[in-house]
């Protein structure tokens, strides 16, 4: 049997520290007990990425923001998907992530951190979306394992009425909230709705051959 390895801790301001961890070929980002995400399991963090794509087809030079790079699965479809005059922002709080995919995941990054389209900002996404009125034409949030403040109690803002408010109003018109969540929650659908989106409540199996654990994306369109 292989053993599991932890190769590295990153700090996370305001919450527990998150480890990489390194299975044989794989490897997981844990918080705790809580796998945040493994290589082994990236079909949904994919469909985030493609799937806001395809609501935006008409979209010209396109803006997106990305809270949280994670193993980068979501900025590289959305990098395929879109052409050279799209801009995308990451905004990722823990500059060990970054460390990480630059590290000892780099055969993984396929160079998508130095894709010119592409600007690493360090810092809350929270913070990102409340200076960026009317900025973006998509918020992709896979900052958690759901629409919780579960890496770190901050988090929790982006979730409420509040949070959901400025985020829509750092859409465009026809703009796009996404968010990625591990199970459905009825209570973040409402609030949604209640926020002025119209939502569509997608499940996408975790793997990318339509096997695993099913996920929740929720696509919130301005």
């Amino acid at each position: 049997m292989i053993p599991r390895e932890v190769i590295g801790v990153a700090e996370v301001p305001g919450g527990p520290p998150l480890r990489l961890v390194r299975h044989g070929g794989d490897f997981m980002i844990m918080l705790d007990r809580n796998e945040l995400m493994s290589s082994r399991m990236s079909g949904s963090e994919i469909a985030l990425g493609v799937m806001t794509c395809q609501r935006l087809r008409s979209a010209a030079a396109p803006r997106f923001l990305i809270g949280g790079y994670g193993m980068g699965f979501t900025l590289r479809a959305v990098l395929a998907e879109l052409g050279p005059d799209a801009r995308i922002t990451v905004a990722e709080l823990v500059p060990g992530i970054i460390e990480w995919a630059r590290g000892p995941m780099l055969a993984m990054t396929e160079g998508c951190l130095d894709d010119p389209r592409v600007e690493i900002v360090l810092q809350d996404v929270g913070a990102t979306i409340a200076a960026g009125k009317g900025a973006y034409d998509a918020i992709l949030l896979d900052v958690d394992n759901g629409p919780d403040g579960l890496t770190r109690p901050g988090n929790d803002a982006l979730y409420g009425m509040p949070g959901l408010a400025r985020a829509r109003a750092a859409l465009r018109p026809g703009g796009v909230l996404a968010v990625w969540s591990a199970e459905p929650d009825a209570a973040f659908t409402r609030r949604l709705q209640q926020t002025g989106f119209a939502v569509d409540e997608v499940k996408v199996r975790a793997r990318s051959n339509g096997k695993g654990p099913t996920h929740t994306i929720w696509f919130a369109a301005r």
